[in-house]
C-alpha cells in the first residue's frame, strides 16, 4: 500500500512540473517572438542575434552540468529547481530595463543560467517519478509548449491590438513567470537511485551507446541554430512591412509551438515502443529537410508550410533526447547535465556560425544547417548497430 501511494505522489510530480513550466514559459515565450526585434531596436545585428542566441543555450548547458552532477551529490534537486526558476523570473524584471542590446545578452544570459541550474535536476526528478520516460518527457515538453503558444499568442494580442510596446510585454512576462514558483513547492523530492561517484569516474562509466549518442547529439546541435534566425528571415523576406513583419512572426512563431505542443506526447509515446534512436533519426532528418525549405523559399504559403515543419521537428528531437539519455544513463542528473553541456557549447558555436553566414546571405544558414543536420541522421541511423 505504502508503495502504490509513494508511485500515486510521484506520478503528481509530473503533472505539478508540467504547470510550472506551463507557467514559466507563458512568460518566457511572450518575450521569445519579440526579442530579435527589441535587439534590432537595441542597436543589434545579425551577429548579436547569434551570439545571443548562442549563449541562451550555451550558459544553460554549462550550468547544467554542474548543477546535474551536484543534484546527484547532494541528493536535494528540488533545491536547484527552485533557485533555477526564481533566477529566471529575476532575469526576465532586469531585461525589461535593457537600454542596449549588451545588456539584454546579460540578462538572457542570466535567465538561461536560471535554466540551467533548474533543467538537469528537473529531467532527472522526471525520470526517477516514472517508468514510461518517453511519455513523461512528451507531457512535459507538451505543457511547456502549451506555456509557449498562450505566451506568443498574449504577446501577439499585447502588441498587436492592444498596442503595449515590447518592454511593457517584457515586464508582464516577468510577472506571470514569478507564479511559477508556487506549484514547485508542492514537489516530492526524489534521490538518485545510485550512489554518486566522483564526476571524473562517472564520465569513465558512461556506456559506450550513451557518449555516442552525446557527439552526435552535438553535431546536430551545430546545425540547431537559435529561433531567432527564422524569426528573421520573415522580418528580411521583404513580404511585409516593419510592424507587420514582426506581427506575421509572432504568428508564425505560434504556429511552430502549436505543432510542437500537439505532437509532442505523441511522439513520446511512439519513441516507447518503437525505439527513441529511430525517432530520433527521423526528428533530425525532418529537421534538415526544414531548413533546405528556409533557405530556398519566400512566401506567405511556404513560411506557413515550414514553421509547422520546424515545429514538428522539435516534438520529434527535443523531449527524446532527454529521454534517451535518461534511459542510458544510470546517474541521471550528471549524464543529462553532461549531455547539455556538450550540447550547448555547440549550440553555441552553430550560432556563431549562423550569424557569420548571415552577412554573407540569408539563405546559407540554413543550407548549412541542411547539410550538418543531415549528416547527424545518417550517423544516427548507424549507430543503432551498436551495443552499449
Amino acid at each position: 500500500m505504502l508503495k502504490k501511494r509513494l508511485a500515486s505522489g510521484l506520478g503528481v510530480n509530473i503533472l505539478l512540473l508540467g504547470i510550472v513550466s506551463f507557467l514559466n514559459d507563458v512568460g518566457s515565450e511572450m518575450i521569445a517572438p519579440v526579442l530579435p526585434t527589441f535587439i534590432l531596436a537595441l542597436g543589434g545585428g545579425s551577429i548579436a542575434v547569434g551570439l545571443i542566441g548562442g549563449l541562451r543555450d550555451s550558459m544553460t548547458s554549462l550550468v547544467q552540468v554542474i548543477s546535474g552532477y551536484w543534484s546527484d551529490k547532494l541528493k536535494n534537486r528540488k533545491l536547484f529547481v527552485f533557485n533555477g526558476y526564481a533566477t529566471s523570473t529575476l532575469s526576465k524584471f532586469l531585461l525589461s530595463l535593457s537600454k542596449a542590446w549588451s545588456h539584454a545578452a546579460m540578462f538572457v544570459t542570466l535567465d538561461r543560467v536560471g535554466k540551467g541550474l533548474r533543467t538537469a535536476p528537473r529531467d532527472a526528478i522526471i525520470a526517477e517519478s516514472t517508468s514510461k520516460t518517453g511519455k513523461s518527457f512528451g507531457l512535459h515538453r507538451a505543457f511547456d509548449t502549451a506555456g509557449a503558444i498562450v505566451g506568443s499568442l498574449l504577446a501577439l494580442l499585447l502588441f498587436s491590438l492592444l498596442h503595449f510596446n515590447i518592454r511593457a510585454i517584457i515586464l508582464i512576462a516577468a510577472c506571470i513567470a514569478s507564479l511559477s514558483l508556487f506549484p514547485l513547492l508542492f514537489v516530492i523530492p526524489t534521490k538518485p537511485k545510485r550512489k554518486p561517484v566522483k564526476f571524473t569516474a562517472s564520465l569513465k562509466q558512461m556506456p559506450k551507446k550513451l557518449k555516442l549518442f552525446i557527439a552526435i547529439a552535438a553535431l546536430f546541435a551545430l546545425s540547431n541554430f537559435s529561433y531567432m534566425f527564422f524569426l528573421l528571415k520573415v522580418n528580411y523576406s521583404g513580404l511585409f512591412t516593419q510592424e507587420k513583419a514582426t506581427i506575421a512572426a509572432m504568428m508564425l512563431y505560434v504556429l511552430f509551438n502549436i505543432f510542437y505542443a500537439s505532437f509532442a506526447v505523441p511522439f513520446g509515446k511512439l519513441s516507447d515502443k518503437v525505439g527513441k534512436i529511430k525517432i530520433l533519426a527521423i526528428g533530425y532528418l525532418l529537421f534538415a529537410i526544414t531548413a533546405l525549405g528556409f533557405a530556398f523559399f519566400t512566401s506567405i504559403p511556404a513560411f506557413i508550410l515550414l514553421f509547422s515543419s520546424y515545429g514538428l521537428s522539435y516534438a520529434i528531437v527535443n523531449a527524446n533526447q532527454r529521454a534517451l539519455i535518461a534511459d542510458l544513463a544510470a546517474l541521471k542528473g550528471t549524464s543529462l547535465g553532461i549531455f547539455h553541456a556538450v550540447v550547448g557549447l555547440c549550440t553555441l558555436l552553430g550560432n556563431i556560425i549562423a550569424g557569420l553566414l548571415w552577412k554573407i546571405n540569408v539563405l546559407v544558414p540554413f543550407v548549412y544547417a541542411a547539410v550538418v543536420a543531415f549528416v547527424a541522421s545518417l550517423l544516427l541511423v548507424l549507430s543503432l548497430h551498436v551495443t552499449s
